[in-house]
Order: C-alpha cells, then sequence, then structure tokens
C-alpha cells in the first residue's frame, strides 16, 4: 500500500488496462447526464419556502451555480495533472495521505453513489406509477416487517421496479463501456431535450400574467417562508443570509455529481485534454438550464404555488397549470427519461473509483479485476447489490404511521460530508501546486488562486451554517465518514502482515 503523502511519477501516467473509447462529447454527456435526475423538478419547493421571494430564489441557484463552475474548473487540472481512473480517491490520495482517499471511498460506496442510484432509482419507479398504475410504494409484495420502532423493511412494487433498473443498468454497463455510453448519450440529450422544452412552454408558450405580476414585480420581498429556527427567517439579512446556505442543500445536490467523469479518468481519450473541457462544458450547460428553467416555473406559477406545489413537484404543477390533461403525463414521461439516464451515468462512473481503491488493496480484491470486456465488472456489481439493498429499509413515523425512505435520510446525512471532501480536495491542489510546482500541468485551472479559494470560502459558509442550523443531518454525515477509520486502520494492519 502506498504509504507516501505526495504525488509518486507514477501517478501522473497514463492508465494502460481499459478501453478509451469516451471522446469528448461522451465526457460532457456524463457530466451532464449525472447532474441532472430528479431534483431540478422538485427541489425549488422547499427552497422557496426557506427563502420566500423569487428574486433571492434565482441568486440561491446562481449561487450554486458559480460554486460547481468554479469547483470543476480547479478540478480540471488535477483531471489534467492526475489522469488516473478513480478520480477524486486519488486526488485526496495524492494531495494528502491514503486515509483521505479511503474515507472519501468509503464514503461514496456505503451512501453517496449507491444511496443516490437507490434515491433516483425510486424516483424513476414513483414516476412510472403515473403510467402504469400497479407501480405504486403502497401495492406490497412484502409487508413492511418492523425492525424497530423507526425502521422497518419491505418490498412494494415500486420498490420492486427501482432494484429492476438498478440491475438492468448495472448489467448492461458490465457488458461493455460501448453499451453504456450509448444508454448514455440517447438518455442525456432526451433529457437536454425536455428541459429545453419545459423552458420555453415557460418563457413563451404559456406565461401566466398573474405570476409574472407578482413574483417579478415584487422579486425581492420575502413571504410563505418557513422559519429556520425560532426567531431566525428570511425576513431579516442575516436569517436570508442562512436561508440561502441552508437552501444550498437542495441545488447543490441537483447539480451534484458533477466529478463523476473522473472516476473514468482510465476510459477517456486525452484525458489531459478531453476531462478539464467535458467538467467545464457540462457543468456550464446544466447550470444555465438550471437558472432558465427555474425562470420558467417563475413565469407559469405564482410563488405561493411553487412553494406548495403537491408533493413538492413543481415541473408537474407548471405542466399540469398549461396543460391540464396531459401536463403530468408529459412531465412523468419527463422525469422518467431523466432519472433512467442518471441512473446510467452514476452506475457506469462510481465502480472506476472502487476498482482503484482495490488495487490499492482498500476494498475488495475482487474489484481491482476488469472482465473480459476490459470493465470494473466485480467492482459493477457490488455497488448494484449494495444500491438494491438500499431500496429496501424504510423509515417510520409512529405518530402519522407514515413510511419513508432510510436513504433519503441518508442522503440528507452526507450533503455535509461532500462538501467536506469537495473543500479538502480544491485545497489540494493548492497543496499540490506547492509540493510540486514543476509538475506537467496541461491545464491550469483559471484565476488560481482566487477561483479555488473563492470556492473553499463560499462552501466553507454553507458548511458552517448547516452543521450550526441542520445539526440533525449534519453531524450523523460526519459520523458515516468516521465509521471508515476503524475499517481503514483494520484493512491497514492486515496489509503490514502480509
Amino acid at each position: 500500500m502506498r504509504g507516501s503523502s505526495l504525488p509518486s511519477a507514477a501517478s501522473s501516467s497514463l492508465d494502460t488496462e481499459f478501453v478509451r473509447g469516451l471522446g469528448l462529447f461522451d465526457a460532457a454527456m456524463v457530466v451532464i447526464g449525472v447532474m441532472i435526475g430528479s431534483g431540478i423538478f422538485i427541489v425549488p419547493a422547499d427552497m422557496a419556502r426557506r427563502i420566500g421571494s423569487p428574486g433571492w430564489l434565482l441568486v440561491a441557484w446562481a449561487f450554486a451555480g458559480a460554486l460547481t463552475i468554479a469547483a470543476a474548473l480547479s478540478y480540471g487540472e488535477l483531471a489534467a495533472m492526475i489522469p488516473r481512473a478513480g478520480g477524486m480517491y486519488v486526488y485526496l490520495r495524492e494531495a494528502y495521505s491514503p486515509l483521505f482517499g479511503f474515507l472519501y471511498g468509503w464514503t461514496l460506496f456505503t451512501v453517496i453513489q449507491t444511496g443516490t442510484i437507490a434515491a433516483v432509482a425510486v424516483a424513476f419507479a414513483r414516476f412510472s406509477g403515473v403510467l402504469w398504475l400497479p407501480i405504486s410504494e403502497s401495492r406490497y409484495l412484502i409487508r413492511p416487517v418492523h425492525l424497530s420502532s423507526g425502521y422497518a423493511i419491505s418490498l412494494s412494487t415500486a420498490q420492486l421496479a427501482a432494484v429492476l433498473v438498478i440491475l438492468f443498468l448495472t448489467w448492461t454497463n458490465s457488458r461493455g463501456l460501448e453499451y453504456g455510453k450509448i444508454v448514455q448519450n440517447f438518455f442525456t440529450v432526451a433529457k437536454t431535450a425536455a428541459l429545453l422544452a419545459l423552458i420555453v412552454i415557460g418563457l413563451i408558450v404559456a406565461r401566466n400574467p398573474t405570476a409574472l405580476r407578482e413574483n417579478f414585480g415584487n422579486l425581492w420581498h420575502a413571504r410563505g417562508f418557513v422559519p429556520l429556527t425560532h426567531g431566525l427567517d428570511a425576513a431579516t439579512g442575516f436569517g436570508l443570509f442562512i436561508a440561502i446556505c441552508v437552501a444550498q442543500s437542495g441545488s447543490l445536490f441537483s447539480a451534484d455529481s458533477w466529478h463523476d467523469i473522473t472516476f473514468a479518468a482510465g476510459e477517456v481519450k486525452d484525458p489531459r485534454r478531453t476531462l478539464p473541457r467535458a467538467l467545464v462544458l457540462g457543468t456550464v450547460t446544466v447550470i444555465v438550464l438550471y437558472l432558465l428553467v427555474n425562470v420558467a416555473y417563475l413565469c407559469v406559477l405564482p410563488l405561493s404555488a411553487i412553494q406548495h406545489a403537491p408533493a413538492d413537484r413543481v415541473a408537474t404543477a407548471m405542466m399540469a397549470a398549461v396543460y391540464p390533461r396531459t401536463g403530468k403525463i408529459l412531465m412523468a414521461l419527463a422525469i422518467m427519461v431523466s432519472t433512467f439516464g442518471c441512473i446510467n451515468s452514476m452506475v457506469l462512473a462510481g465502480p472506476r473509483a472502487y476498482y482503484a481503491m482495490a488495487r490499492d488493496r482498500l476494498f475488495f480484491r475482487a474489484a481491482s479485476r476488469l472482465n473480459r470486456v476490459r470493465v470494473p465488472g466485480w467492482s459493477l456489481w457490488l455497488q448494484g447489490a449494495w444500491a438494491a439493498l438500499l431500496v429496501l429499509p424504510r423509515t417510520y413515523n409512529p405518530v402519522t404511521h407514515q413510511y419513508g425512505n432510510l436513504y433519503s435520510n441518508l442522503l440528507d446525512y452526507v450533503i455535509s460530508a461532500a462538501l467536506i471532501f469537495y473543500i479538502l480536495t480544491i485545497a489540494g491542489l493548492i497543496r499540490l501546486r506547492r509540493a510540486r510546482p514543476d509538475a506537467e500541468r496541461p491545464y491550469k485551472a483559471p484565476g488560481y488562486p482566487v477561483v479555488p479559494g473563492l470556492y473553499i470560502v463560499g462552501a466553507g459558509a454553507i458548511l458552517l451554517a448547516l452543521f450550526a442550523y441542520r445539526p440533525a443531518t449534519t453531524w450523523p454525515g460526519l459520523l458515516i465518514v468516521l465509521c471508515g477509520l476503524p475499517v481503514y486502520w483494520a484493512l491497514s494492519t492486515s496489509q503490514r502482515r502480509k
């Protein structure tokens, strides 16, 4: 196992065991595809309730966009400098030590990648139920079996559909990079077209004079907001700042995973040039689309309708207002296309990180092997199996007798942990500039050190706000990360004994 805290010369060499089948278009499609899931259609409702004004809602999305693009510009330098399979795992390992890389990889496998796959798969199943009623979270094949007062396990038809789509896309990706690439490109183009159609409908076809007058005629006044804590809400300057920071858990989640393409660096053609371009092209495209979609919502729906959209499905409420008979079905189809493509992106990318961990003997040894079509088959199926299992556990509220999904809690917990790793990685860029000033850097982060520094400051402010005002969903995330420490210690001890 590697013990050096600084990159070796081998860290910047190219992988030779993979098939390099991803060009710039394919890599950009992975970036776009993994970013656009179900979040943009849902999270604006919760953000609007926290922030309370149309203008500041758009500012919150612009803030998330600026942070995401700044991070992509910074990651581009790391991707060009260390173009190896594994992405963030490798960057953290090389900038600090194997421990930091492992803790990220541990969290990626246990929650971040697999939990998001499970969440998006259930979203796909829920919207499938709009088209085919037998798919429902309340139609059980195995009724909930209570494990404790707050947790149960079940298998509904919606859960079964989610498991099947995870396993199907795991299988297609295990058959070779070409299969995953074809699915990825088709569904990413389709869902980008769907977002563009939503934008055109909102901005041009179906502008609502009432919504325009209420939203853009009263752009900055906060109303209808939910207090953050007792005595703190968006009506004051400080409260508004905290509301925007806390709301970033929704917008950043909707724009998350943009770096997943770096996991597959070993399969990207000319990665030193292609990866930075794909990161910037993909993130800028998605952020522009997200801002325009939110403007489209505001052109059709009054802010109160966004805040109180049924089940937070803002896009569905917008389409239902425009096309009362078919809008719900059209939106369900669009979200199914979007979520299917997003699942495929995450299924494709994640196993390359576990492969890199296994090569360092920090994951199951079988995960370090490529199958006959030169993709990490064992890693794919390990990820698929764990993601499918995360679909099954349920949370239970004994007061309301309502069931939730365990992965939803896990994702809430891990948003803050993910921000910690992003900050550490970009700080690692600064560290590597100082530690290895003569290293080959085909691409350098523009605006260095201002752009990386602004990301660290902005993300740090969000992180502090979440830890201070959302402790129930942030401190457990840190605990999940720290649970990796004894696992790392056990693996390290085992390696030293050999």
